[in-house]
């Protein structure tokens, strides 16, 4: 007889570069609702590994955020920036294995290289046979091999060739902070994450993750990528392009639009009543199958941009 399935596991892992906006909410009620729906936990990861990029702040803001908005996460929460010995021991693993290589290319030398599907810069491997004389690491890369395919649940069949669409890419930067790919990699690991639903902005980095996680010999999770909330001018909704910030929306009324944007449409009165309400009628209609398949979406009125 087959094994019988892990208990579902998923999380919610937001980067503390600001606060929450609509976009975020969409990734949040997405991942929340197929956890609750299939009797599984949720859990809460803040990703603080990018130092420079992690403003003063933002993490107790978000968690308030959540928390006003009904979110009930399983377990203690997450921090990045507290697991830096476990991305350590990742790396030394990867490193006695030969799978990572000192690279000593600069940005400026990669800008003539073509771009990948998530707009990072494809590596000619130019370092991968080791370093040009003189010249010394600015960072480490993994070697890039293979073909990578998995079935996505609502963006469908996806198939990446590593060294010809991604190329080797970074797990340790010069400034000696470990990249995202490799930590998100060991914390889903660690907490033994069984299904990943989040935002299509990251359907790029998924092939280079699977990657690692063969290398490293974990379970790869199943995925579903959420279609990403964008602007009037095609942006996904972020800092850089001003997003408006969620803290002061009236949670139900910002929950049932969330709702809607991702194909399920509560009753009228639910948005103008207690959140209790609208959570209860949420986990009990929701249907990752009614998601819409595309991989973006405009923001509803009002939701896209702060007002300059």
């Amino acid at each position: 007889m087959p094994p019988a399935p892990l208990p579902y596991i998923g999380r919610f892992a937001p980067s503390p570069t600001g606060p929450l906006h609509f976009g975020s909410l969409v990734a949040a009620i997405g991942s929340y609702l197929e956890a609750r729906s299939r009797g599984g936990r949720w859990l809460l990861r803040i990703e603080d590994v990018d130092a420079p990029r992690t403003i003063p702040g933002a993490a107790d803001a978000i968690i308030a955020t959540l928390a006003r908005f009904g979110f009930e996460w399983d377990g203690d929460i997450v921090w990045q920036s507290r697991r830096l010995d476990a991305y350590r021991a990742a790396f030394e693993q990867l490193r006695a294995a030969g799978h990572v290589f000192p690279c000593a290319c600069t940005r400026r030398e990669m800008a003539d290289s073509a771009l990948a599907r998530d707009g990072s810069r494809i590596y000619p491997g130019t370092c991968r046979n080791g370093l040009p004389p003189g010249r010394s690491a600015h960072a480490w890369r993994v070697r890039a091999q293979g073909t990578v395919a998995f079935d996505d649940r609502i963006q469908g069949r996806q198939e990446e060739d590593l060294a010809r669409e991604v190329g080797d890419f970074v797990v340790l930067r010069g400034d000696g902070q470990f990249a995202y790919q490799l930590a998100v990699v060991v914390d889903d690991a660690a907490e033994g994450v069984t299904d990943i639903v989040r935002g299509a902005d990251l359907l790029g980095s998924t092939g280079r993750q699977i990657h690692l996680q063969h290398l490293l010999g974990v379970p790869t999770p199943g995925y579903a990528h959420l279609p990403v909330v964008v602007n009037a001018a095609g942006e996904k909704l972020s800092k850089q392009t001003l997003a408006a910030p969620i803290d002061a929306l009236p949670p139900a009324a910002a929950l049932a639009t969330g709702l809607e944007f991702l194909g399920h449409t509560p009753p009228a009165k639910l948005a103008r009543g207690p959140l209790s309400g609208l959570w209860a009628w949420a986990c009990a209609n929701w249907a990752l199958d009614r998601v819409p398949r595309r991989s973006q979406a405009q923001a509803p009125a009002g939701l896209a941009a702060t007002v300059s």
